[in-house]
């Protein structure tokens, strides 16, 4: 969706943001989609665990992992969604920029966070990816280089205002 625009092709196949939208939001929405507690069911039937923040670390400390142990200091996500269909935790981070700032330097730390995220659980044995959410601020030129990096670092992702539902594994609404 561009600013001032009108929305684009089929949500129900994935998630559209504008502005600042968090999955949970999001995902409460769609057909056949419900949250109950960090659980997300399709159909009834449970499909994944969604965490917001500190959330992630409530996770860790039900499956007895103390990130002291792995990390030195913890790192927050915008949304983390545990897919279990392919035990893999997306770890989504949302950058809405209108105008020049530290945004960009955060945009370049993806190598960094996804080996800080994967050693929190690699002790579960859940694979992980870090996935960027992007307004068209970074479709300019000038972004040609990070984005090249994001993808050119294993597992991390970067999409403009749409996360795919069927590329983090989770059913897509008929």
């Amino acid at each position: 969706m561009r600013k001032g625009g009108v929305g684009g092709a089929n949500t129900k196949t994935g998630l559209y943001y504008e502005g600042k939208v968090n999955f949970l939001t999001f995902i409460k929405k769609q057909k056949n989609y419900s949250v109950k507690d960090n659980n997300i069911l399709y159909n009834g039937k449970k499909v994944g665990l969604t965490f917001q923040k500190h959330g992630l670390y409530k996770y860790l400390e039900e499956n007895k992992i103390d990130y002291t142990d792995f990390i030195s200091k913890k790192i927050l996500p915008d949304d983390a969604v545990l897919v279990i269909a392919n035990n893999t935790m997306h770890i989504i981070e949302v950058k809405f920029q209108e105008v020049a700032g530290s945004t960009d330097e955060k945009l370049q730390t993806c190598d960094f966070k996804i080996k800080q995220y994967r050693k929190l659980f690699s002790r579960l044995n859940i694979e992980v990816k870090y996935i960027y959410v992007l307004n068209d601020w970074f479709e300019k030129p000038e972004y040609k280089d990070v984005l090249d990096y994001i993808i050119s670092v294993d597992g991390c992702y970067y999409y403009f205002h749409y996360l795919p539902l069927q590329k983090i594994g989770l059913p897509v609404p008929k």
